[in-house]
């Protein structure tokens, strides 16, 4: 955790500070400013080891940060995420605002509320650095470098929408050098803000630097983005960090919707899209996420932002620190390079200086060395000629590069139609989708009609097995009566001629009685055959 406590130094300085004494402070007071940052990171009694520190009841700034490495931070795990070690930043920062704050806030015209001052104090923390005092080798203070001051004030000014003079905090900076913190402030609320502005775009404006500074917030607005389950795209606030991109229901942060990480994996890729939204997608190991904006100049911006955020994802050092590390070390190599081109004048400035001296001592002894004026004259040629050359080489290179221009400015026009050809093939490829679904809805139909006709043959052929069960049935039914008729037949025979005429006298009130389809069929017809019978038996 030596990065950790790297990170928090500043803010342990400036607490270490406002209880110091001549540059010392006894061991008392920071038995309990240790017992608190060791609350912090989950360690008790980490302050007992001040008594058994040293021999003297007081100690200097680099003696407590010592034991503070040694005896305190040492104990933490040595890896760790970014996001633990920003909430342990966040909350020694806190104490240490604590215990200096009373020395910080007491100024004449207090422009900034405290919670802004607080913000603006670990902005300070952040972007400054710890260096000897010029008045005394063995004590520390504070700086903030005036480009880096006038990062957050030309940050700050933007946000209250005011213009920005780059050449007037150029020559303050010249005037006044390092920034310490009281300095930092007084000029912040006396020269860029005013007691005319309101309390509340004071308030959002340190904010809006607090987010880009401390919680390295690349980037956030509004967001479609499109649903896991149900394919409707939906408008988030999102908030861009080099690890990770939280979306919200809206911008009061309130209400966490997700979180999507982010790494080097990731990668940013235009999607072709319907309607006036602009999409592109954010492809993930885990998945693919896509998401749009109003306009293209938005998603374009979005896209850098995200690509960005991948490239500086990895790392356990926040993005601004990075970053800072970086101008710290382009700083270092112009003043490098400005040295060195110094060097490299005075050098040339002597060697013109010998060469006019070689010259006079030439024009001296002209007659005598001709020989050598006429090497001079030779070598002043081949210089000419060289500059010549060099002059021609600038030149080509000068067309070369307009020639690469041209060759990316052709490359872009091939990228812009491949995007194009890509949008119409996303399109055809639309269209058939909906031509396959519209085929496989008519097959649906034709298999719903189709199993119509076969419920629809089931019934017909249940009701041809019912028919001819009936037609059974009748079949039987007319040759019993057959069969009864027979037996008649045969009986009647050997009746009396009493009863011959009296079956006669049935037969012909039988011969008055209609014909019907009722269920007397079947009695009428045997009457009909007894009395056919009786004649028969006449005629014989």
């Amino acid at each position: 955790m030596s990065a950790l406590l790297k990170n928090v130094t500043n803010c342990i300085w400036h607490a270490f500070d406002s209880l110091q004494n001549k540059d010392v402070v006894h061991k008392s007071k920071l038995k309990v400013l240790t017992a608190n940052i060791g609350t912090l990171l989950d360690l008790y009694g980490v302050e007992k080891g001040l008594d058994h520190y040293k021999s003297s009841a007081e100690l200097t700034f680099e003696e407590f940060k010592h034991y503070l490495q040694h005896e305190v931070f040492s104990s933490q795990p040595k890896t760790t995420t970014l996001q633990v070690v920003r909430e342990y930043e966040t909350k020694i920062s806190e104490v240490c605002w604590l215990v200096c704050r009373k020395h910080h806030l007491s100024r004449d015209k207090p422009v900034f509320d405290d919670e802004s001052v607080f913000k603006l104090f670990r902005i300070f923390c952040l972007l400054a650095d710890l260096v000897q005092d010029a008045d005394a080798a063995d004590r520390y203070v504070v700086v903030l470098q005036p480009s880096e001051a006038g990062i957050v004030a030309e940050q700050l000014v933007h946000c209250l929408g005011l213009r920005w003079d780059a050449a007037d905090w150029e020559a303050l900076g010249v005037s006044i050098g390092h920034f310490k913190w009281p300095a930092f402030l007084a000029v912040l609320e006396a020269k860029y803000c005013c007691e005319q502005l309101h309390a509340a775009a004071l308030v959002e404006a340190v904010d809006e630097i607090y987010d880009v500074f401390i919680e390295d917030i690349i980037k956030k607005g509004y967001l479609f983005k499109r649903g896991y389950l149900l394919p409707t795209m939906r408008e988030y606030w999102c908030v861009l960090q080099p690890c990770a991109l939280t979306y919200y229901k809206s911008s009061a942060q309130k209400e966490q919707c997700g979180r999507i990480a982010i790494d080097e994996y990731c990668s940013v890729e235009a999607a072709a899209g319907e309607g006036k939204i602009q999409r592109f997608q954010l492809v993930t190991p885990e998945r693919t996420f896509e998401f749009g904006t109003q306009d293209h100049k938005s998603r374009l911006q979005w896209v850098s932002a995200l690509k960005q955020a991948a490239a500086v994802s990895g790392g356990a050092e926040g993005y601004q620190r990075r970053a800072r590390a970086g101008r710290r070390g382009a700083g270092a190599r112009r003043e490098r390079e400005a040295r060195e081109t110094r060097a490299r004048l005075q050098h040339e400035v002597r060697a013109r200086l010998a060469a006019e001296a070689q010259a006079q001592e030439l024009a001296e002894l002209a007659q005598q060395d001709n020989k050598k004026l006429e090497e001079l004259k030779t070598t002043q040629t081949e210089l000419e000629r060289l500059l010549q050359e060099e002059t021609q080489a600038k030149r080509d290179e000068e067309i070369v590069r307009a020639l690469q221009a041209r060759v990316l400015a052709e490359e872009w026009e091939r990228r812009e139609e491949l995007e194009r050809l890509q949008e119409e093939q996303n399109r055809m490829l639309e269209e058939e989708r909906l031509k396959r679904k519209q085929f496989e809805i008519l097959q649906a139909e034709k298999e719903a009609q189709y199993r119509e006709a076969e419920k629809r043959l089931k019934e017909l052929e249940e009701e041809k097995r019912r028919l001819d069960q009936e037609l059974k049935a009748a079949q039987q039914k007319i040759s019993k009566t057959d069969h009864t008729a027979k037996a008649l037949h045969v009986q009647l025979r050997g009746l009396k001629p009493a009863v011959l005429r009296s079956c006669d006298r049935s037969r012909r009130a039988v011969s008055f009685m209609p014909t019907t389809k009722s269920s007397s069929d079947t009695l009428i017809d045997v009457r009909a055959i007894h009395c056919k019978v009786f004649d028969d038996d006449d005629n014989l």
